[in-house]
């Protein structure tokens, strides 16, 4: 049925209601405007794309700055996909060979360190391992390697870490360390200090 209130907000619908003129033309414009939104309108389905959920983002990232006397920076990206999360870095400034790369529990670079960003990212309290690793911490990322020049990129789908839920590494830091890590020891790999801290936005 037409709602009369409607009709009259538009004008292609006054024509139902406002018959014109006795000409072919505006006859066949009255029938087909009409039928449009008496029969076909209601049937299409259509319906306003909902709106995106801040609180469940699909994609984040890090911007990395360096430790006091480091050089080490970099822009982090994390991308949440339906099999895992698309993880990609790229760096300058590092010293050539592989650094200890993870997700640590506190959103926070301020001090000149990094130590103010905490441990790893742990919400399940489980050993250190490597990101292959049936047992690891969420935030184990294993290594980022340079190259001569000190650039270095990485990039791994990751089934552990996600962007929303009891796994979200969002709100948290990325730190890149001095040394390689080692996947063994506990509870960080013996990756050495702190070259680069970025906190993972929001």
């Amino acid at each position: 049925m037409i709602n009369p209130v409607s009709i009259l907000e538009d004008p292609l619908q006054n024509d139902c209601i406002n018959q014109p003129e006795d000409t072919a033309m505006f006859r066949s414009k009255f029938l087909m405007s009409c039928l449009f939104y008496a029969v076909i309108m209601p049937n299409t389905g259509y319906s306003e794309a909902p709106a995106a959920d801040a609180a469940d983002p699909k994609k984040t990232q890090a911007r990395l700055a360096p430790t006091i006397g480091n050089t080490a920076s970099g822009t982090v990206t994390f991308t949440q996909q339906a099999d895992g999360t698309l993880i990609k870095a790229e760096m300058t400034g590092l010293t050539q060979g592989p650094h200890g790369f993870h997700i640590h529990e506190k959103g926070d670079c301020s001090s000149g360190d990094g130590k103010s960003a905490g441990g790893h990212f742990n919400p399940n309290a489980t050993a250190h391992g490597g990101p292959d690793d049936r047992i690891r911490h969420v935030g184990d990322l294993g290594n980022i390697k340079a190259d001569a020049s000190g650039n270095a990129r990485y990039e791994r789908l990751d089934t552990v870490v996600s962007l929303h839920g009891a796994n979200s590494i969002v709100g948290k830091a990325v730190i890149v360390h001095a040394g390689r890590d080692d996947l063994t020891t506990q509870p960080t790999g013996a990756a050495g200090a702190r070259v680069a801290c970025g906190v993972i936005e929001q």
